[in-house]
C-alpha cells in the first residue's frame, strides 16, 4: 500500500523492501529535502540509513552528537552504492545492491549486537560476466562530528564535537583514522567469471576491539537478534506478527550507554534529539522502558537508574538534559515526572522479583556534588518531592505547576499563565497518581518501607475520589484554574479519560459510557486513532498522540475489547501506510503525534515555526512510535502490574520473549530473578522463584 515499498523477511527477520519514490518532505523550519531516513542501532551506536544509499552515525554516549550524516558508500570502479534507490531495511541493518551488467555489488551495514560503537560493513562483489574482473574496491566515509545542543529555528551547522578518533578499517588489513574529514580504504579485487568475494570493514569509534572473525560476528549478531526479539500473533491484529518484533528492535536500538550518568539513555530521539539537541522530557525514557520490562528487563532497569540519576537530592527530576547532558530546567517544570519513575520501578519489581536492584546505589547528576544513594532511597525521595513539593491545590488535585503531561497545557486552557502556575491543578495527574501510587506502595511494602506504602495508598484513595467527582455527565474535567474555574467542561480532553477509568474513578457503567462517547467524538473518522481534543480546532489540539492512545487501549481493554483492538490497529505502521501511502513518517517509524484528518497536513506532524520548534523537522525515530504499540499490545493481552506486586496475565493473543510468554488460552510463562507472583486470567495466583509457568 505504501509508495515506498513493502514488508518482507531478510535474514529470518521482519524487514522492509524500500524504494526511493522521489518524494520530498518539508521540515517547515528548514528547506525542503529529498531522501528519507530510518534509525537502527545496538546499545551504543545508531545507524541512520537513508533511501538514497547513504549512511550516518549518531552517538549519545557523552552528548547529542553526529559522527557523520549522509555518508558511507562503497565504490568498485565506476559502480557505486551512492544514490542506490532500492534496498532493504532490517531491524539492525541496511542493505543495497547495485549492478552494471557484468558486476554486482551488495553492501550491508550492520550494528553488531552489544555495545560496539561502530558498524560492521559486509561488501559482496560478484562477477556476472564472461571474463575475469580486476578492479579496486573503495570503502569511503566522511567524518563530520557535530554536537547538537539546544538548536531552535533554522538549522545551523552546530558546534564541532570534542575531537575523538574515528576509524575506518578493512578488517584485518588497512586502517585509516581521523577526527574530521574524509576516510577511505581500498582493496584490489580480482574475480574469475561467476566468482564472488566478500570483504569486511568497520567504521566508527575505535574501541580497540577489531573483530578477529567478522563472519562469526555478523552471523552471531543476527542469530542473537533473532533470539532476543519477541514474537506475536493475534487473530484481531495480523499486523502484530511483523510490527511487534520490529518495534522491539528499533526501541532497543535507540539505547546508548551513558558515559556521564551511567546506565542507558532511551530518549525520544526524533526532532528533540537529532534536530533540536536535547533529551526530554524525563518522563519519556521511563515510559519507553515500560514494555522492556517484559522483553529486556536488564535494559529497563538500566534506563530507570539512568533517568533517576538526572535528578537532585530533593527528588526533583529536571524537564530535560541539554545536548551536553546538563539539566535543562528553564523552559518547563512538569508535575508528573516522578510518577513515571515510581511506575517503572514498581512494574520492573513485579515482573522480575529483583528486589536486590533497589539496594544498589544510584548517583545524582554530577552538578549537584551529592553522594549516591540506593535506588530505593532515590525513589522514596521522588515520592516525597511529589507529595510535598508538587503537592495539591485548593480542590485537592495535584498542582499543575507550568505543565503536566501536556507541555502546552497552560496556554491551551486560556487562563492567565501566572495564575495557573500558582493555583492551577491537574485532574490528569490526580487520576494518574491514583493508579501509580498504589502500585508503588506495593513495591515500598515489599522493600520494608511500610510508612511510605501506607501514605501512598491514602493519597491515592483521596485522589481517586476527587477524580470521580469531576464527572460532568459526559466525561471527566481536565484541570482547574484559580478559584472554581474548571477546564474541560465543554470540550473533551482525552488524556485524562483513560486514567480516570484505570484508577477506578469510573465504575464499569460510566467507563463504558465514556468509551462510547470517545468513539463517537475523538475516534470518529480518524484512521490513526483518537484525537487528543474534541472538538478539534486550530493548532495541534486535535492531534493523535501515541502515549495517550496507549492508555486508551489499556482502559478500553477492560471494558470494550473490540474498541481496544481497533484502536491498536489504528496505531500501527500498516494503518498509516494505508491512510497516507506517500508520507514516509509512519512507514517504518514516526513522530510522537500525527495531525488529525481535518488538518491541512493530515498524517504528518506538528510544527511551531514561531517558536523555532518542529517535530516535522525530523518526523521519524521518535521512540513513542515504537514503545507505545508494544506496551499497548501487552495491555491488550492483560499484562499489567497489580497493587500488591503481582503481574496480571490474560490472553486473547500470543506474545513470546525470553522473559514472558502469553498464549490466547490464558496459559503462559514468566521468568524472574527473585520471588514473583502471577494473577492468571481465571483468577488464580501462581507464585515462586525464577521461572513460573501456568495453564
Amino acid at each position: 500500500m505504501s509508495v515506498f515499498g513493502h514488508w518482507t523477511r531478510a535474514e529470518g527477520l521482519p524487514a522492509f523492501a524500500y524504494r526511493d519514490a522521489g518524494t520530498t518532505w518539508d521540515p517547515i523550519i528548514d528547506p525542503p529535502r529529498g531522501g528519507h531516513r530510518v534509525h537502527l542501532g545496538n546499545r551504543r551506536i545508531t545507524l541512520v540509513a537513508d533511501t538514497e544509499g547513504r549512511s550516518g552515525l549518531w552517538d549519545e554516549h557523552t552528548g547529542c552528537r553526529w559522527i557523520t550524516e549522509r555518508a558511507g558508500v562503497s565504490r568498485l570502479g565506476g559502480l557505486s552504492t551512492e544514490g542506490a534507490r532500492t534496498g532493504v531495511f532490517g531491524p539492525t541493518f541496511s542493505r543495497v545492491r547495485v549492478a552494471d551488467g557484468d558486476t554486482a555489488l551488495e553492501r550491508t551495514v550492520l550494528c553488531p549486537e552489544g555495545q560496539m560503537p561502530w558498524v560492521l560493513i559486509r561488501v559482496e562483489v560478484v562477477n556476472q560476466g564472461d571474463v575475469a574482473l580486476r578492479r579496486t574496491l573503495s570503502e569511503e566515509w566522511v567524518v563530520h562530528p557535530r554536537l547538537v545542543d539546544l538548536e531552535f529555528g533554522p538549522r545551523r551547522d552546530g558546534a564541532a564535537a570534542e575531537g575523538e578518533a574515528v576509524l575506518l578499517e578493512n578488517v584485518g588489513g588497512e586502517r585509516a583514522m581521523t577526527e574530521s574529514g574524509p576516510l577511505a580504504v581500498t582493496v584490489e579485487v580480482g574475480l574469475a567469471p561467476g566468482e564472488s568475494r566478500t570483504l569486511w570493514f568497520r567504521f566508527g569509534l575505535d574501541d580497540g576491539c577489531s573483530p578477529v572473525d567478522p563472519v562469526a560476528l555478523y552471523s552471531g549478531s543476527l542469530a542473537a537478534l533473532r533470539e532476543r526479539l519477541p514474537s506475536a500473533t493475534a487473530r484481531r491484529a495480523p499486523e502484530a506478527a511483523a510490527e511487534v518484533p520490529w518495534h522491539a528492535a528499533v526501541l532497543t536500538g535507540g539505547a546508548c550507554v551513558d558515559g556521564v550518568l551511567g546506565g542507558h539513555t532511551l530518549d525520544q530521539g526524533s526532532a528533540y534529539s537529532f534536530r533540536h539537541g536535547f533529551n526530554g522530557a524525563a518522563r519519556d525514557p521511563l515510559q519507553h522502558a515500560l514494555p522492556l520490562v517484559y522483553i529486556e528487563p536488564d535494559l529497563a532497569l538500566s534506563v530507570l537508574r539512568n533517568t533517576c540519576a538526572w535528578g537532585s537530592p530533593d527528588g526533583d527530576l529536571p524537564y530535560a538534559l541539554d545536548g551536553r547532558k546538563r539539566p535543562w530546567t528553564g523552559l518547563f517544570r512538569p508535575s508528573d515526572q516522578n510518577l513515571w519513575a515510581l511506575w517503572l520501578a514498581a512494574e520492573y519489581a513485579a515482573a522480575t522479583g529483583d528486589l536486590d536492584a533497589f539496594a544498589r546505589p544510584v548517583p545524582y547528576h554530577p552538578c549537584h556534588h551529592a553522594d549516591p544513594v540506593p535506588l530505593e532511597e532515590n525513589l522514596r525521595r521522588q515520592f516525597r518531592f511529589f507529595a510535598d513539593e508538587v503537592g495539591v491545590g485548593e480542590h485537592g488535585h495535584v498542582r499543575i505547576l507550568n505543565a503536566d503531561w501536556n507541555d502546552l497545557a497552560l496556554s491551551e486552557t486560556g487562563i492567565d499563565r501566572e495564575s495557573m502556575i500558582e493555583h492551577g491543578e491537574s485532574v490528569l495527574n490526580s487520576a494518574m497518581a491514583a493508579w501509580v501510587l498504589p502500585v508503588y506502595a506495593g513495591l515500598a511494602e515489599r522493600l520494608g518501607d511500610t510508612a511510605t506504602a501506607a501514605e501512598a495508598r491514602v493519597r491515592a484513595a483521596d485522589l481517586r475520589e476527587r477524580v470521580a467527582n469531576e464527572w460532568n455527565g459526559r466525561w471527566f474535567r481536565r484541570a482547574y484554574g484559580p478559584g472554581a474555574e474548571p477546564v474541560g467542561d465543554n470540550d473533551l480532553w482525552l488524556e485524562v479519560q483513560p486514567w480516570a477509568i484505570l484508577c477506578g474513578a469510573a465504575d464499569p457503567t460510566r467507563a463504558r459510557a465514556l468509551l462510547t462517547t470517545i468513539d463517537e467524538t475523538c475516534r470518529k473518522g480518524s484512521p490513526l486513532g483518537a484525537r487528543v481534543r474534541w472538538p478539534p480546532s486550530e493548532g495541534n489540539r486535535g492531534s493523535v498522540w501515541f502515549s495517550i492512545n496507549m492508555t486508551l487501549i489499556w482502559a478500553a481493554a477492560r471494558h470494550d475489547p473490540d474498541l481496544a483492538w481497533d484502536e491498536w490497529r489504528r496505531m500501527t505502521l500498516h494503518a498509516h501506510s494505508a491512510a497516507y501511502p506517500d508520507t514516509w513518517a509512519g512507514t517504518l517509524s514516526g513522530p510522537d503525534a500525527y495531525l488529525a484528518p481535518e488538518s491541512d497536513r493530515p498524517g504528518q506532524t506538528w510544527a511551531l515555526p514561531e517558536l523555532g520548534v518542529a517535530m516535522q523537522a525530523y518526523p521519524v525515530a521518535n521512540l513513542h512510535s515504537h514503545a507505545q504499540p508494544l506496551l499497548g499490545y501487552l495491555r491488550l493481552l492483560g499484562v499489567e502490574p497489580t497493587a500488591d506486586g503481582r503481574v496480571r496475565c490474560g490472553g486473547d493473543g500470543h506474545f513470546e520473549s525470553r522473559t514472558l510468554t502469553v498464549r490466547p488460552d490464558g496459559s503462559g510463562r514468566l521468568r524472574g530473578v527473585g520471588t514473583i507472583g502471577v494473577l492468571t486470567r481465571d483468577g488464580r495466583t501462581v507464585r515462586g522463584n525464577g521461572e513460573l509457568t501456568w495453564q
